[in-house]
This record gives structure tokens, sequence and C-alpha cells, in this order.
């Protein structure tokens, strides 16, 4: 094949690709009421996990015809965000008109990427390095009650190797390790500490909300002993309610206070661990509080 062939042959396969790129990712932005924009990646592709809907929010200040940048949080369970009819109860976190309230009182912003969850919602959360540290006989006592099929780290690869780089591609973020961040509940909550564990390089910040550390009568906590990041470049957020599922949480939590005591985190300065009286295990409860944890990471 000559060279002026293969040449041509490229640069077709570029323009393939890059219209392929293009067209599975084309936003949609969705008429939800919203305060800021929110834009809406309809099954946003991965070769590491199933497709799923992708929402960015950018906040009021955010320009095309700016130099400004802003830190990113990456969250779970991202259809429970903006959209009450979305919702998996019918309310949603109000992320956007929180933010937009710590914007206009604390001039504190960031983009904020909604990641939905797909059917496989447990096995995408749930540590998988915890599982695979098990002797064998424990781990077919967990697969036998749990199911065989974990794939968090793949879902982290999906965060880390394809959705970050498409966020800072196409959108004004300050991608450094500082200003990049991840939330979640429940099993949200174990997947986001999770993700500042196996990749401290990404993440600066984590913040677990209602932590669901009974599974498998606080497995992930064993796990956490030996990988919690520096606190010296980190900061992690816990919380939890005394209602409904949170009333199971403050015997793992109080454990989970001396692991991060013994890793030297300091109270109050680059940890926060937060009991809310009341509070039930829903979204109607952390949007309550979620104020609290965004504060935390972005100041």
């Amino acid at each position: 094949m000559n060279s002026k062939l293969l040449i041509t042959l490229t640069l077709v396969l570029l323009v393939i690709l890059s219209y392929n790129f293009m067209n599975r990712k084309s936003p949609e932005t969705e008429n939800i009421n919203v305060t800021g924009t929110v834009k809406r990646f309809l099954n946003f592709e991965s070769k590491f996990v199933e497709s799923r809907h992708v929402d960015i929010w950018l906040p009021q200040s955010y320009s095309e015809d700016s130099y400004k940048r802003f830190p990113v949080i990456f969250m779970h369970d991202g259809q429970n965000l903006f959209d009450p009819e979305k919702s998996y109860i019918g309310v949603d976190w109000g992320i956007d008109e929180t933010m937009t309230e710590l914007s206009e009182k604390e001039n504190l912003e960031a983009i904020i990427v909604g990641i939905w969850n797909s059917p496989k919602r447990y096995p995408e959360y749930m540590p998988q390095k915890p599982i695979e540290e098990l002797n064998q006989s424990k781990k077919e006592e967990f697969m036998k009650k749990y199911g065989s099929e974990w794939i968090a780290d793949s879902y982290l690869k999906f965060i880390v190797e394809e959705l970050k780089p498409f966020v800072d591609s196409n959108f004004k973020t300050l991608s450094n390790r500082e200003n990049t961040f991840v939330i979640g509940s429940s099993m949200g909550g174990l997947i986001s500490l999770y993700a500042v564990c196996e990749f401290p390089e990404v993440f600066g910040g984590a913040a677990c909300i209602s932590t669901h550390w009974v599974v498998w009568d606080g497995l992930v906590l064993d796990y956490a002993k030996n990988h919690l990041p520096n606190p010296q470049t980190h900061k992690i957020y816990f919380d939890y309610g005394t209602e409904t599922l949170d009333a199971k949480y403050e015997p793992y939590q109080l454990k989970a206070d001396e692991l991060m005591e013994s890793a030297g985190f300091e109270r109050d300065k680059n940890w926060i661990t937060k009991k809310f009286e009341g509070h039930e295990h829903s979204e109607r409860a952390w949007r309550k509080r979620v104020n609290i944890p965004l504060r935390f990471l972005l100041k």
C-alpha cells in the first residue's frame, strides 16, 4: 500500500471515529426545572460498564466566553440530584438550588457530574477489593449471600478513564486532584470512599453520606484500615441519621472514626463525621444537609 493511500485511509478512519464519538455522546438539554443548566448525555457509552445517562450541571456563572474554570464533583445515583420526577421517592437532592446558594452567599462554585446508576448498582457500588481479600471460604459465603458479580473496579475505571477525560475536554474544569471530588449516599457512600482510596491521585476528597457500612458486618472497614489516602492531601466527610436504615450505622461509623484518627486525619480539619438526629435514609434527609459536605470539600 503506497503512503498516499495509507494517509487517505487514515484520515477517513479518523473522521468516522470522530463522528461516532460525537454522535454517541451528543448532549441533550432536557427541559427540567433547575437553577443553572443541566446537560443530559443520554446513554453515555463505556467499555467498562453498561451505558447510562450522565447529567452535567453548570453553575449560573459558567460561560463559554469566560476563562473561568471550576472544580468538579462526581456524584453517584445521578437521577436523584436535580429532578424530583426522576428521583426514587419524588424528592431530589436539590443540588442545583444548594450549589446556587453556596455560590451567591459564599462564592463556592463547582461543576456537578451526576452519574445515573444502572441495573447493576449494587455490584458497581460495592467495593471490590474487600471481597477479593476474603479467604476462600468467606468469599464463597459472601457470594452465596450477595451474588458473584462485583464490578466496582470497572465502574471506577469508567469514571477515571472515560468520564473524567470527557468532562475535562468539553467543559471548563480545574482538572487537578485538589479540585476533583466524589460524593455518594448509602452504597454510594461506600464507592465514594473506595474511589478516594483507589485513586488518591485523581480525587482530593470524598463525601460519604449515610454510608452503608453494614454489608457483611463492616467488611469495607477492614479494607479502609490499610488503604485510606494521605491526610496531608485529602479530606473525607461522613454522616449518618438515626432513623430507618441509618439507625444501624452508628457502631460502624465509630469504628471508621477510629481508623481516621489512626491514619492521621484531624477532626473538623480534613475530616468530618456528623450525626443527624431524626434523619432517615432517604433523599429527603440528604437534601437537608448536603450543603455541609459540599462546603467542606470546596472550601
